[in-house]
């Protein structure tokens, strides 16, 4: 055996190693979580149900205090959907009490002339005065100062500021909800539902998986161990008095312009002064499946969902490691963990897909015939053995999550889905280490949106 090929099966034989060692360490990680998710759910069966009614949207009680809910919607560059939206919201909300605030940037006349041509009085245009883009931190600073303004003007105070962006699909009774649950919590989540598109199964298709597991599993445990709720920046309510609190911390402005994930930022500061946060899956009535929450389309190319996950990767795993840091009780800090070891999973799936690459080779080079001596490793059989009934476990809870939300097809096509997840990571990874080097963005950078048309005809 020549020295390239001895050299060849040793790095195999250490990426493989290295890959299994990490990939059993997130494993367990894992598989706590889904431990922790079916006792909260057998326990929430056998004693609370048992003892009390379930809630449904449609029956909640009325408010203790029925208020006026600000909705924040930023927009940069959305003259093709703002306008569908915001008719669309304004046809689905039951509720009466509400003003949609809309955020757009004197360079932007499209956005602004779209905004303008929803004739309501309930929809309310905030122009930055400024070059857009800045970032959507700082629109939405726009949007809440420009709230501030309008209740000293009426000599009223909004109950609650409601998260959406341009794009979303409202659910008609999530402002009555919110009404209701936030007089309980400083900021209620609700789950995201990313729509189906079938032009773009697979790249679109696995922000259906992901949001699913996460919101149907992930921040119900997160809640179960007394973590902060982070924001996903739509379907969500953050109470008047709460933001405020946050405003008076920093200048007035309660999202931060510097960072590329204040939603999930201001999530965990709100936690962090000790205020309850919320994450709330709700079925709409009795008998029905489809939950209370926000939907929209995601990126449907590979290029736009590396840049959004990117933004993501970045804010959440580079950042938010030096702007948020590792405070809070142990639940806070496993769930900080949590979030922030995408990095080191694209990097263990990058080392197996390189070593799986390899190993084919000289698997392929053997069969022919070539002098290559495989050595036997019992320790990385082993490991190897593990992680495969591991990776076979976590595939069936991925496509029961999305198979709940989606469907049973959609909960198939989630087990190939993983692999164009995992590719998307990696390269999604690689551009927020770039842009993170270079001292991180300077503005707003967003994916091309688009409205489906089905809602804006019904």
């Amino acid at each position: 055996m020549s020295l390239f090929s001895f050299l060849l099966i040793e790095i195999c034989a250490e990426l493989s190693l290295f890959a299994a060692v990490g990939f059993l360490i997130l494993s367990i990680d894992d598989l706590i979580v889904d431990l922790i998710y079916f006792a909260r759910k057998a326990w929430r069966s056998a004693v609370i149900y048992s003892r009390f009614p379930r809630m449904f949207a449609d029956r909640l009680p009325t408010p203790l205090r029925p208020g006026w809910l600000a909705v924040l919607v930023p927009a940069w560059d959305e003259a093709s959907v703002i306008a569908p939206m915001l008719r669309a919201s304004l046809q689905r909300f039951e509720h009466d009490d509400y003003t949609i605030f809309v955020g757009h940037y004197r360079n932007d006349p499209g956005t602004r002339a779209a905004i303008q041509s929803v004739a309501d009085p309930r929809v309310v245009a905030v122009e930055v005065n400024a070059d857009g883009p800045t970032t959507k931190a700082d629109c939405l600073n726009h949007l809440f100062a420009a709230l501030q303004v309008r209740e000293e003007a009426i000599g009223r105070s909004a109950k609650a500021v409601v998260l959406h962006d341009a794009e979303d699909v409202v659910h008609p009774l999530e402002l009555k909800l919110f009404d209701r649950l936030i007089e309980y919590a400083a900021l209620v989540q609700l789950p995201v539902v990313p729509l189906i598109d079938r032009s773009s199964r697979w790249v679109a298709g696995h922000y259906a998986d992901e949001f699913a597991e996460s919101h149907v599993k992930e921040l119900v445990v997160r809640e179960a161990v007394g973590a902060a709720i982070p924001l996903a920046g739509v379907g969500c309510a953050i109470g008047r008095v709460a933001l405020e609190r946050l405003a008076l911390r920093h200048d007035g402005r309660p999202f931060d312009g510097a960072s590329m994930t204040e939603d999930y930022e201001l999530g965990l500061r709100l936690g962090g002064i000790g205020l309850k946060t919320m994450f709330v899956r709700m079925l709409e009535s009795p008998g029905s499946r489809a939950v209370v929450a926000s939907r929209g389309h995601f990126p449907a190319t590979v290029d736009a969902a590396v840049r959004q996950k990117a933004r993501w990767i970045g804010g959440i795993a580079f950042s938010g490691w030096d702007r948020l840091g590792w405070n809070g009780g142990l639940g806070e800090r496993w769930m900080r963990m949590r979030d922030r070891k995408g990095p080191l999973a694209a990097m263990l799936l990058l080392a197996s897909y390189v070593a799986a690459a390899l190993w084919a080779q000289i698997a392929f080079a053997a069969a022919l015939g070539a002098p290559v001596a495989v050595p036997s490793s019992p320790v990385l059989g082993t490991l190897m053995m593990i992680n495969a009934m591991i990776l076979a476990w976590r595939l069936v809870m991925r496509a029961s999550c999305t198979a709940l939300v989606h469907g049973w097809r959609e909960g198939l096509r989630s087990v190939p889905r993983a692999v164009v997840a995992n590719v998307i990571a990696i390269l999604a990874t690689h551009r927020a280490l770039m842009i993170h080097s270079a001292g991180g963005p300077r503005r707003w950078e967003k994916t091309h949106h688009i409205y489906p048309a089905k809602v804006v005809s019904s």
